[in-house]
């Protein structure tokens, strides 16, 4: 996901732009400002381990933990590749198993360094004769490049534990516990998104924010149903790290305030405020940014990422994004606040 953050001072609104190099544009200069420059985030204050009441609804993080496993066990998820095609099929086999009817979406996308990705969009629905709807999504695949890292390893792929797998993960696991849930008028699609960190490295210093997100580019121009609609949209990336903080992301919050508000206080209810942090943070370019642009479909982000503590975990697109860095208790927190929410609709 391309980065931008968007600050206030004395009231105004100074904007910085964050480039995937994680450089800001020092227009603060020009204000009197001085010009900073981010970096990862290797430490932030760490919270009471949350608890969530006895009336919160079932979701295994253990679960959860292991779906993380079982997608690095395949490899690096980089379009292309065996592993890609080999975990896609695990997707498929294993949502069929929950019960869902699966779509598959695909296509041969243009990538930023002019490949041509086979693009595979996952949609899983449960109920899906339903009018009312709401979307859960994440995205797969791993970033080819560890353009964050050392020189020496920029040209590995990205192993993709927390930036992909972890949204999956939570996605899988809602399926598993959705399966035999009666649901009444409501259908849910949990979509898993392809080819959303295949955009430009940070080597390029290309700003173009649509080399990112090409499988929900290519969903919201083209829904895997005609004329789908959803009341509203979450999705989910980097969502499994320790220590992990959930601020109101700018573009979820200017397009969708009261989803915010809704999972937000969700999440406070049931005890995971120390996680869901009810304040600003920066914007994400992020496949909620196109869901809300091209299909028109309010969605929000629920994403690691802290301006006031240097931005994204330390392991971001590093060979360091691998499954010691992943905390069962924070995926718990986010799929039982999801589930609450869910719950809530039906």
């Amino acid at each position: 996901m391309k980065i931008r953050l968007y600050y206030r001072f004395m009231k105004s609104r100074v904007i910085h732009i964050l480039k995937r190099s994680a450089v800001f544009i020092a227009v603060a200069t020009l204000l009197g400002f001085p010009a900073c420059k981010s970096k990862k985030r290797s430490q932030r204050p760490v919270s009471m381990a949350p608890v969530a009441t006895a009336s919160a609804p079932a979701f295994s993080g253990d679960s959860a933990y292991r779906f993380v496993a079982d997608q690095l066990a395949f490899g690096p998820r980089v379009p292309n590749t065996p592993a890609h095609k080999a975990c896609g099929d695990w997707f498929v086999s294993k949502l069929k198993d929950y019960g869902a009817e699966v779509t598959e979406q695909t296509a041969s996308i243009k990538a930023c360094d002019g490949k041509l990705l086979e693009m595979r969009n996952i949609i899983a629905s449960y109920n899906p004769q339903a009018m009312r709807r709401i979307l859960i999504a994440a995205h797969w695949d791993c970033r080819p490049w560890c353009d964050q890292d050392s020189w020496s390893n920029r040209n590995q792929p990205v192993q993709g534990a927390n930036d992909g797998a972890s949204g999956a993960a939570v996605l899988l696991e809602i399926a598993r516990q959705w399966q035999d849930k009666e649901t009444g008028n409501l259908g849910i699609d949990l979509i898993f998104f392809d080819t959303e960190d295949y955009g430009n490295p940070s080597w390029e210093h290309n700003d173009n924010e649509d080399t990112w997100c090409l499988g929900s580019q290519y969903w919201a121009k083209h829904p895997h149903k005609a004329g789908y609609r959803a009341e509203y949209g979450i999705l989910l990336d980097m969502v499994g790290g320790k220590s992990a903080g959930f601020l109101y992301e700018y573009f979820s919050w200017h397009y969708a305030s009261a989803i915010v508000q809704k999972v937000w206080s969700k999440a406070a209810e049931l005890g995971f405020g120390g996680t869901f942090i009810q304040r600003q943070g920066g914007a994400v370019t992020d496949d909620h940014l196109y869901v809300n642009r091209l299909a028109g479909i309010p969605c929000i982000d629920i994403i690691d990422f802290d301006p006031d503590y240097g931005g994204f975990p330390e392991t971001w697109h590093t060979v360091n994004d691998d499954l010691s860095h992943i905390d069962a208790q924070t995926l718990q927190t986010v799929g039982q606040t999801l589930m609450a929410v869910l719950e809530d609709e039906i």
